[in-house]
């Protein structure tokens, strides 16, 4: 299968200056000297895209993302490497930033969607479609200038998504406008992703990318971190995320400060736990092992069905395989969807936990107050991490761990679960 899209060993670098007199210097001279060093938002990066794929970009702010989407887009050329595409690109980047302020919004889209590569009876043929997705009115007529930035962005989005685009780029330019224009966004792209359209989507929502990636690249200080299936690579980021969340949670604990979970009072007096339901993928560097984890109710038993306003415990132990200066189990939960729906991190208590040796073992006991949630099968992974190591990974860690049904409650559930509401009725006599 031949790629449509092919990074190899690409770089971006941007020249960054000390002063506006270096980058003067630079210019006027005739020299080979450099007045300016250079930041590095690509380092090396390679990859294929295949016909069809939804590939998904992670990272943090800054790690490179919107680089890397620019330099497939044609906007940006890369410093070092080589880039192909075979296939007409449509962006949802910077939207409208190509339009011109003294046309009209009807002028703009015939610049616009022929730039795209469309000519003028197939643009003839999609304008009603168009003016119809964009839905600004009269305001087609107006010169862009008067237009507000939403405006803008409605009106670059119904020309992108209506070229008919072989391999679409996506940035975080689905939260344009209002809801309901952008749930008819999403729906549009989900559309053609049906058809066949190779999608690159970069966004901050794991869920979306879960939904919808085949495969992920995680970039991390604008170099290529991972590369593969999307859970995995999801999983190791949410991992070295917890480890970076937690460092935070170290350096900025006050003494006094509300515990956002509830330990067990007396985790001395917990089980070993020794059996694990299930496991779906495991990694981890091996300081630190999971023993076991179990949920049980108020009463101790096993807990098969969750139901709304009920305590829950989930039971975790692990033996620490090398000393752990500042150990830190994490819970993450999980719809049937797969996507992450809440987590439980013990860096977030009060009191964090004891160092262990090597060849201890510890228990520690979640107690979860359930919301109402809608009825449905909800799993929760768990890791092990070492606080005070220098790298981001996991000693341990399990995804899907184990599995329970949560039960429906008395009112049906629209959306994701049932909020506590009080109403108040004042009828005026006429």
């Amino acid at each position: 299968m031949t790629p449509v899209l092919e990074f190899q060993s690409v770089s971006k670098a941007y020249p960054v200056y000390a002063s506006p007199i270096d980058r003067l210097k630079e210019l006027a001279t005739f020299d080979t000297r450099k007045f300016h060093r250079d930041f590095w938002a690509l380092r090396d990066i390679s990859f294929q895209v295949n016909p069809g794929e939804t590939f998904c970009i992670v990272g943090e702010n800054g790690s490179g993302k919107s680089t890397l989407l620019q330099v497939a887009a044609g906007i940006l050329e890369a410093t070092a490497g080589r880039v192909e595409s075979h296939g007409r690109i449509a962006s949802l980047l910077e939207l409208g930033a190509g339009f011109h302020p003294e046309f009209t919004g009807r002028d703009n889209v015939y610049l616009n969607a022929a730039v795209l590569g469309l000519s003028r009876r197939e643009i003839d043929a999609r304008f009603a479609r168009i003016e119809e997705f964009a839905g600004i009115g009269e305001f087609l007529r107006q010169p862009v200038k008067t237009y507000s930035s939403g405006m803008t962005m409605r009106l670059g989005f119904a020309v992108a998504i209506h070229a008919d685009p072989e391999i679409l780029l996506v940035d975080e330019a689905l939260s344009v406008g209002d809801i309901h224009f952008r749930q008819r966004c999403l729906e549009r792209v989900e559309e053609l992703r049906k058809a066949g359209v190779t999608i690159l989507f970069v966004s901050h929502s794991l869920g979306d990318v879960k939904a919808l990636g085949t495969r992920a690249l995680w970039l991390e200080n604008g170099e290529q971190r991972q590369l593969g299936a999307v859970d995995e690579v999801v999983n190791q980021y949410l991992a070295a995320m917890a480890r970076k969340d937690g460092r935070y949670a170290d350096q900025h604990r006050e003494e006094g400060s509300e515990q956002l979970f509830v330990l067990s009072a007396e985790p001395a007096a917990l089980p070993m736990v020794t059996s694990i339901p299930n496991i779906d993928h495991r990694h981890g560097n091996g300081r630190a092992r999971i023993c076991g984890i179990a949920a049980v109710g108020a009463n101790g038993e096993p807990l098969t069905v969750m139901e709304p306003g009920m305590e829950a415990f989930v039971q975790v132990s692990l033996e620490a395989k090398e000393d752990l200066m500042m150990p830190a189990v994490r819970l993450l939960m999980r719809n049937h969807l797969g996507l992450d729906f809440a987590s439980f991190d013990t860096s977030h208590t009060r009191d964090p936990l004891p160092a262990l040796a090597a060849g201890t073992t510890l228990s520690v006991e979640f107690r979860i107050t359930l919301p109402e949630l809608y009825p449905g099968h909800f799993s929760f992974s768990v890791g092990v991490f070492d606080r005070h190591s220098a790298d981001a990974e996991a000693c341990d860690w399990i995804d899907n761990a184990i599995s329970l049904a949560m039960s429906g409650g008395k009112l049906p559930i629209y959306g994701y679960l049932h909020l506590p509401c009080g109403v108040h009725i004042d009828v005026t006599q006429m």
